[in-house]
């Protein structure tokens, strides 16, 4: 079965250009594609802006991040990295203790738990990324182009 045009979903005839119909079937796919990362994560008991932090602070085990830091590598921008912190520390997937170097600065690193659930869910992110099942290789490099060309601006 075809999938679906734009128009059909949105239920819209014209569009004011075909960059316009664009950027509505990039926000609307975008936005399914946040869903299905949504479902996933809570099915684990954490956020997709949870599961975000810990992936951060994943990529920097041993090692550890600032709030600063994760905030910067954040993917949703308009997250409370604080707040993040916070209820990703009282579940015990993350720590915070106090720089060595700098006592205002707190350093932030993922817990064995923390390791652990992120392994748990590995399978089930993978599925997610099936979206892609149906390209080659080489088309999924010329979408992350064309995606990275996007935010040039």
């Amino acid at each position: 079965m075809a999938p679906l045009k734009i128009e059909e979903v949105v239920k819209q005839r014209e569009f004011r250009s075909e960059a316009h119909k664009a950027m509505v079937n990039l926000i609307f796919t975008a936005s399914q594609v946040l869903n299905k990362i949504s479902e996933v994560t809570e099915s684990f008991g954490i956020t997709r802006q949870q599961y975000n932090v810990m992936r951060i602070l994943r990529g920097s085990y041993p090692g550890a991040a600032s709030v600063n830091e994760i905030k910067d590598r954040m993917l949703d921008r308009m997250s409370d990295c604080s707040r993040l912190v916070d209820r990703l520390t009282a579940k015990g997937l993350i720590q915070k203790t106090h720089c060595a170097t700098d006592k205002r600065s707190v350093d932030i690193t993922i817990t064995g738990d923390g390791l652990d659930l992120l392994e748990r869910m590995e399978p089930a992110i993978s599925e997610a990324e099936a979206i892609f099942a149906t390209f080659s290789p080489g088309e999924v490099n010329r979408f992350n182009d064309m995606l990275d060309r996007i935010r040039e601006d």
